[in-house]
């Protein structure tokens, strides 16, 4: 494949009236916005339930980062082989067997909850939560070009967005109240099994065209066809690059209810808005971007919101102001917000539809495993130096690793409007 740009990021004809709702005309995609909405509630949801529960019986940060391995881990060694699932049989279906999955596993959590149970037992469920996890992932996130038109993506990654946010502000939020009313997790984890299963419910009733299947015979050529893509795609490896080692070094999200017992003193009800305040800012900028024209420097905004994400954490980890705590974490989630549309649409809208099982694969490496592992470094870090050390080495590690970025990638800079993208031709031959 050529490095030239052009041949990366071939052009087509702008839309040209912009339609803020257009996503959310199609039926199967209001499903799939709603369906997606509710899993997260429910994964926001254990995460601040299974933090503040473990951190409550053990006061062990290094506990709270084992969370994350034990998540990373199922991701990381089943995303290649989830990705080819993704792409030889029938997304919705494999959506749904997890989902279902998953709502068994929240309620093994309710009744470790309520009995007490061992640390290790409580490992081994989210382990299998992270299987169910490793296999959703790259199905779901392939499933949404099977919805809505291409020439509409990027304003059906926008309304994703929203919908992901709105889901981390309530989620969260949801979690703290009723950990602080009902002085316990059990009920949050009940609460996640049935959003799972009403997750179920609306996937199910998606009628969305049919993938285009992958040819050729099961082998390894075509298991790594994705990894291939993303290697030799400079546009994407990058933009996922900046993604991952943000999440990676400067997300804190694992260390709130460290920040919110010990430093802030402000108890499960401050946790929770803790937990919900990036996604307020990100609900608020994915509602403006909804509104306004695509981005026309994608490349150069990717640059600069990741050095402000880096730039925000900084403040936060220095912060003893329960407000300006709160302020930096809204920023952060704004800044990080304008990061996940630019990546996304460029990952959906430029890969072949009988790659995007095994691109989404990928992806999930370098950006949701990312979540998991960067909470282990999160609480290795601060088991070590502190929780205010742990998130400033974090977010000076990201602005290192923009700068990185660039010199390595130069081409990141010359990415242009989102509404400019179409599918990229693969670099290699994913299907002989």
């Amino acid at each position: 494949m050529s490095k030239k740009l052009s041949k990366e990021l071939p052009q087509q004809t702008n839309v040209s009236i912009h339609d803020p709702y257009a996503a959310l005309r199609y039926r199967d995609y209001r499903l799939f916005a709603v369906g997606n909405m509710l899993a997260i509630m429910a994964m926001q949801m254990q995460s601040v339930a299974i933090g503040w529960e473990l951190y409550e019986r053990t006061g062990s940060a290094l506990i709270l980062g084992g969370v994350g391995l034990v998540q990373f881990l199922p991701v990381f060694l089943l995303a290649l082989p989830a990705g080819h699932v993704a792409d030889r049989f029938e997304r919705k279906t494999i959506v749904v067997l997890m989902q279902i999955l998953m709502a068994l596993c929240s309620f093994a959590l309710a009744w470790l909850s309520y009995h007490h149970g061992s640390i290790p037992v409580i490992y081994g469920v989210l382990m299998l939560g992270g299987i169910a996890q490793a296999f959703n992932n790259p199905a779901f996130s392939a499933l949404l070009p099977q919805l809505v038109p291409i020439e509409v993506f990027n304003n059906a990654a926008v309304w994703g967005s929203s919908t992901f946010q709105i889901a981390s502000v309530v989620g969260p939020a949801l979690a703290g109240i009723l950990i602080a009313i009902q002085k316990g997790a059990m009920p949050v984890y009940i609460t996640d099994g049935i959003f799972s299963i009403l997750c179920f419910t609306f996937i199910a009733l998606i009628q969305g065209r049919q993938a285009v299947r992958e040819a050729g015979a099961f082998s390894l050529k075509n298991l790594v066809a994705g990894l291939r893509f993303v290697r030799d795609t400079k546009i994407i490896l990058a933009a996922l690059t900046l993604d991952m080692f943000a999440v990676l070094l400067g997300g804190v999200t694992t260390l709130l209810p460290i920040f919110a017992r010990d430093i802030l003193h402000v108890g499960p009800v401050g946790l929770g808005w803790l937990r919900a305040a990036p996604s307020i800012g990100a609900l608020t900028m994915a509602l403006a971007v909804a509104h306004l024209p695509p981005i026309k420097q994608a490349g150069k905004t990717l640059l600069w919101v990741v050095i402000g994400f880096g730039l925000t954490t900084i403040v936060f980890g220095v912060s003893t102001w329960f407000w300006l705590s709160m302020a930096m974490l809204v920023l952060n989630g704004a800044l990080d917000n304008i990061s996940v549309i630019i990546r996304w649409t460029l990952v959906q809208v430029g890969t072949p539809d009988a790659m995007r099982g095994r691109v989404s694969a990928v992806n999930s490496v370098f950006i949701g495993s990312s979540n998991e592992l960067g909470g282990f470094e999160s609480g290795l870090v601060a088991a070590w130096f502190g929780p205010v050390a742990s998130a400033v080495i974090g977010g000076v590690g990201t602005i290192v690793v923009v700068v990185a970025v660039t010199m390595l990638w130069p081409q990141i800079r010359q990415l242009g409007s989102l509404n400019d993208l179409k599918v990229m031709e693969s670099p290699v031959n994913a299907t002989s």
